[in-house]
């Protein structure tokens, strides 16, 4: 983790890294628990009031391993559940929009946690990672968070994982160069728009809150992208249900075997982002 202060390191940054991106279909409505840590769920983070109501649309599970950022190396999970709406004051007048949102979001050290919290509203906390080399390419992986044993400090992990998958490369495949801008020849804005974040009691001071929505627009882009298989089944070898989730496959209604886009040593970007005031809002 280390053991130098926290420092803040404004944006933009530069990272790269190999991503594992899984696409999903989400109902509009109210989210499963388990789509926001403990501390933004208690919060107006996670409110339709206060925040904006749950729209659907198309949902990402991302599991990243970063190579090179302005605090280091650092492994991230991350949970967006589609597009909430929100409002906004525009010409006087008070107008609703819809974006994506990430509800939850782990990282392996303190210094991504805080700066990621308080540059961009993302609502990041501890996990520890355990990656598994399974042979040909494949890859296992197990979150286990701190958030969730009770201890509102979140010193030390779970000893359940949250999440855990299989990534197996799909041969035939071949790679092929890759930029999250072509989303928006799909009629997708590849943009974020996060709610102010509650403060928290983190045992290493990783968990600071704010008080203005933050709207950022990450570039990704890859000349290696390809396909893989996630399973993601919550089960042991043993065949028993070992995560802290009571869903066989993590989200409701999602079968085991999902397609997923491979992002191998990828160039990410997050720009300084846009911040405005609660409740009046101006973009």
């Amino acid at each position: 983790m280390g053991d130098a202060p926290i420092v803040p390191v404004p944006g933009p940054w530069k990272l790269k890294g190999t991503m594992y991106i899984v696409s999903f279909f989400s109902k509009a409505g109210k989210l499963p628990d388990h789509a926001y840590s403990p501390l933004e769920r208690d919060s107006t983070y996670a409110s339709p009031a206060a925040s904006g109501e749950h729209r659907g649309g198309i949902g990402q599970f991302q599991v990243i391993r970063y190579t090179e950022s302005p605090v280091g190396p650092y492994d991230e999970f991350i949970i967006c559940p589609g597009d909430f709406d929100y409002e906004v004051d525009e010409d006087g007048k008070r107008k609703k929009r819809k974006n994506v949102r990430i509800s939850r979001t782990y990282v392996s050290q303190k210094y991504t946690c805080w700066n990621g919290r308080t540059n961009w509203n993302i609502p990041k906390h501890l996990a520890r990672f355990e990656w598994d080399d399974l042979g040909g390419g494949a890859t296992r992986v197990r979150i286990y968070p701190y958030d969730t044993t009770g201890d509102s400090s979140e010193s030390r992990p779970c000893n359940v994982p949250l999440f855990q998958a299989t990534l197996k490369p799909i041969r035939w495949a071949p790679a092929f160069p890759f930029s999250f801008s072509w989303l928006r020849y799909l009629g997708l804005e590849p943009c974020l728009v996060q709610p102010p974040l509650p403060v928290g009691k983190g045992s290493q001071d990783e968990l600071p809150g704010t008080d203005q929505w933050c709207r950022i627009a990450p570039a990704i882009s890859t000349k290696r992208a390809s396909l893989a298989w996630a399973d993601l089944s919550q089960r042991n070898e043993q065949g028993e249900l070992t995560s802290s989730v009571a869903h066989e496959n993590f989200w409701p209604n999602l079968g085991r075997w999902q397609l997923a886009l491979k992002l191998e040593d990828a160039d990410i970007e997050f720009p300084e982002g846009t911040h405005w005031d609660v409740p009046r809002t101006m973009l």
